[in-house]
């Protein structure tokens, strides 16, 4: 099966933060802009950061899985596992705060993933993980 790239728009209150967190921290390609949004190259997919005024982001509810408080709703990406562990490194190195710090979760179990969760200054809440065996992506 092709993927095809997706499409995700998101609410900010300032571009120039948005900026510097997706272009300078995380490192993401801008695409086009306007004075309203920019696109960014989210690993292949389209991020859209759209500015609005009001950017009352808030964790809807979180969701206990691991032992850890899962932030709902959350967007992300899987990685590929060395990628995964190179770009854990480079956030620690930025000092971007983790809501749930990287980690191995489900060890020995089918599904076992590298995870981490963080958000950025908007409270748009990010998951980046990876699979060791991708095929047990959708494994039960």
């Amino acid at each position: 099966m092709s993927l095809q790239p997706f499409h995700l728009a998101i609410p900010v209150n300032n571009l120039e933060k948005a900026d510097h967190f997706y272009g300078n921290l995380l490192g993401l390609k801008k695409g086009r802009s306007d004075k309203h949004w920019i696109d960014w190259n989210f690993f292949g997919h389209q991020l859209v950061t759209h500015f609005t005024e009001k950017s009352n982001n808030k964790i809807s509810a979180v969701n206990l899985v691991d032992e850890k408080n899962i932030p709902v709703p959350h967007f992300g990406i899987v990685l590929k596992w060395h990628e995964w562990q190179n770009l854990a490194k480079e956030i620690k190195s930025k000092n971007i705060k983790f809501i749930v710090e990287p980690y191995i979760r489900f060890k020995g179990k089918v599904g076992e993933q590298a995870t981490m969760f963080f958000s950025d200054p908007f409270n748009n809440m990010i998951e980046l993980k990876s699979f060791k065996n991708e095929s047990n992506l959708f494994a039960k």
